[in-house]
């Protein structure tokens, strides 16, 4: 027979046992769950590199042409479209004023980059031509011979320079408009021309001044979107009435302008005011005092 003091020894004995594989238990399974979570945040750290690499890559190099990406990088990271939006959105009197600062924008980006295009067509042989002037300016004049007399020595009136704006102009434009577009080409074409001249390659050079044309022009419409305010009004709205009005329009007096929602409220504060009442006469006053110490 087994002794008591040994039975509740051996009941003491388990029970620490199981409190002990209960300890083991926790602890083994907090650490699962921290190994998961460690898992899953790393998952998460590494989808996120994965991410921004792509998105670098993405931002490098999109297109399959070096030209579109190329202008792409000057779209979105020079003061290019800033320029011309401010441009753009401050000539407000008029319609005519905006489109003549289109108008001129566009074609003094096509007439700035038709040169350079030509420099690199022509290659070698304008770098020859241009040496072959450089040394028959080097040849000696009589005129130049401390020696000579000239008789015909007069002095030169300068000309008189006009206005550069009238040669950047286009005929028929608006002048404001002309005015504002060659200020601001003058901000934005050196930007143009130093990302066309890193392109060597024709096909390039081609698609970089045909989609440039054409995005410029695009956002010129957006622009203009933008600028639109008038904005019709819907039907509903048109017919929408006041009660207010309505009443006025049917010949009442409409309450001094109020709007009259049609609801009888005099009786509900009344019938408020006597349940406020009973339920005070059922109140402890004493116990909710000692309730709120």
């Amino acid at each position: 027979m087994i002794d008591r003091h040994e039975f509740a020894e051996e009941l003491i004995l388990r029970e620490q046992i199981r409190k002990a594989i209960q300890i083991v238990k926790g602890r083994r399974s907090k650490r699962v769950l921290q190994e998961r979570k460690d898992e899953q945040n790393l998952r998460f750290l590494i989808r996120d590199f994965l991410k921004e690499g792509q998105a670098g890559v993405a931002e490098t190099a999109k297109h399959d042409s070096t030209g579109i990406n190329a202008l792409e990088d000057l779209l979105r990271n020079s003061n290019l479209l800033s320029v011309l939006e401010k441009g753009y959105k401050s000539l407000t009197t008029d319609k005519q004023q905006r489109e003549s600062y289109r108008n001129h924008i566009l074609v003094s980006v096509e007439k700035s980059l038709a040169p350079e295009e030509s420099r690199k067509e022509a290659g070698e042989d304008e770098e020859l031509e241009a040496l072959q002037e450089d040394i028959d300016i080097q040849i000696d004049r009589p005129e130049d011979d401390p020696d000579f007399i000239d008789v015909n020595d007069k002095e030169e009136k300068p000309e008189e320079e006009g206005d550069p704006r009238d040669e950047f102009g286009i005929g028929g434009e608006d002048k404001t408009g002309r005015n504002r577009a060659y200020t601001d080409f003058h901000n934005i074409e050196k930007v143009i021309l130093t990302s066309f001249d890193d392109l060597d390659n024709p096909e390039d050079s081609t698609m970089f001044e045909e989609y440039l044309i054409k995005n410029l022009a695009l956002y010129f419409d957006k622009f203009e979107s933008e600028l639109d305010v008038n904005v019709e009004e819907p039907e509903e709205a048109a017919d929408a009435v006041m009660d207010a009005d309505k009443e006025e329009a049917a010949g009442g007096t409409g309450g001094g302008g109020e709007l009259d929602l049609g609801l009888d409220t005099s009786g509900e504060e009344d019938i408020a005011n006597i349940e406020l009442q009973e339920i005070i006469k059922h109140l402890d006053v004493d116990d909710i005092i000692e309730n709120i110490l």
